[in-house]
């Protein structure tokens, strides 16, 4: 191996990245163009990319509206980008959703909705239900973001308290034909949960979404409990006439940046081996259980023998406890440190695809077989930083923090344990 495990790494990751960008993922997917309007809309961190990439290709006149990420904005000429807060919404993104879901009103069967949706669109795309307010849906995010709950939870409820979610913007496209191209970043890859669905049927229910709330003891406001209890919060489900001109597309996946890694890794004499690309559970519980298996690596050869590297995506979550700066990839690879225990010759990335882990600008980090020890030679307890869920303020004191900026993509979380 010429590379050093950190050059390695990072080019796995920056692999994983690149097999995500919009611009090799369109071209596959266009179609031809209507006898009427083309109008291009979209939602999530990577839309404006996904908006420039769509405008380069399209031979046609097309207009549009996209919201997407403060600082994830790039330039189109015909598609209007808009900014708005993530993971938490804002008026910026309020005010979005309202004039997108006017922009698609009064469309004719001969016209085509290009929807271009990736990851984070739940948040940049708040239109609440009747009755809830932006501040109803901010603290209902925070909530659902602090509980432990999974991604897949999270957008039940949301899709079920929003005007504008499960379905209901593609219902509001009829009948004009709607082509979806998704950018996945939730396991399975359904689309119903990528940005909460809102051009996507839903086959959750309101009953599904309160077991939810129920279940993480999520205080709700009288008017969202209101629209869960009595069904009037209910979503477009398969079979809705008004989905029937709808087409979906997943034109990106955590599979296929974990298959273009892996070729990164062959390449360098390397043996991959994917655990799966929809890793769930609390972060710091699945960081115990890869480590137990990159131990067996290690000690035994089993299942595979070094030179290896362990790949997985998916998305974890983490219960707050502490009042550190934390996320789902630093917690991750601080519970992964203390199970390895400084056992020699493993290293270790995790990283969210979109350069955000958690709230900060810092994707994830690295791990070394000295990094338990540089962390006690400098004052710092590693059990009592992740007690504190504070794995930033950990790797970035240590100098290893992972820091991308905007990817301008998102397919979930990238995790890479490298056996030499």
């Amino acid at each position: 191996m010429t590379s050093t495990p950190r050059e390695l790494l990072t080019r796995m990751f920056t692999a994983a990245v690149q097999a995500a960008q919009p611009e090799h993922c369109i071209a596959p997917f266009l179609p031809e163009p209507p006898v009427g309007r083309t109008l291009v809309i979209g939602a999530g961190k990577a839309s404006a990319a996904m908006a420039q990439a769509f405008e380069r290709l399209w031979p046609g006149r097309i207009e549009g509206l996209v919201v997407t990420r403060y600082g994830y904005a790039v330039p189109c000429r015909h598609i209007e980008i808009i900014e708005a807060a993530h993971p938490v919404p804002d008026e910026a993104g309020s005010r979005a959703a309202q004039r997108m879901f006017d922009f698609v009103h009064g469309l004719t069967a001969d016209d085509l909705v290009i929807c271009l949706i990736s990851g984070g669109g739940s948040s940049l795309l708040p239109m609440p239900g009747p009755g809830i307010t932006l501040q109803d849906k901010q603290d209902i995010n925070r909530a659902l973001l602090k509980s432990g709950a999974t991604i897949s939870e999270m957008n039940c409820v949301r899709r079920h308290l929003s005007a504008i979610k499960g379905g209901r913007l593609a219902a509001a496209c009829a009948p004009a034909r709607v082509l979806n191209l998704l950018i996945s970043d939730v396991p399975g890859d359904q689309p119903a949960d990528i940005a909460s669905g809102p051009t996507v049927a839903d086959p959750t229910r309101c009953a599904d979404a309160l077991d939810i709330v129920r279940r993480y003891g999520i205080a709700l406001p009288e008017a969202a409990r209101s629209l869960l209890e009595t069904g009037r919060g209910e979503t477009l489900k398969p079979d809705d006439p008004a989905l029937a001109r709808v087409t979906t597309h997943l034109i990106a996946t955590l599979q296929m940046a974990l298959e273009a890694a892996a070729d990164v890794a062959r390449d360098a004499g390397i043996t991959p081996v994917l655990l799966g690309d929809r890793i769930e559970g609390e972060a710091r519980d699945v960081g115990k259980v890869l480590g137990a298996i990159a131990l067996q690596v290690h000690d035994h050869q089993q299942p595979t023998r070094p030179p290896c590297v362990l790949l997985s995506g998916g998305e974890t979550t983490v219960t707050i406890r502490g009042t550190g700066r934390g996320g789902r990839n630093v917690e991750f690879l601080l519970s992964l440190a203390l199970t390895l225990d400084g056992a020699s010759n493993i290293h270790a990335l995790a990283g969210d695809t979109d350069g955000v882990d958690g709230q900060e600008e810092i994707a994830g980090a690295l791990l070394t077989p000295d990094t338990l020890a540089r962390a006690w030679a400098l004052g710092m307890p590693p059990r009592r930083h992740l007690d504190n869920n504070d794995g930033h303020g950990f790797f970035e004191k240590l100098g290893d923090s992972l820091v991308t900026g905007p990817t301008l993509t998102n397919v979930n979380d990238f995790r890479a344990i490298l056996i030499t």
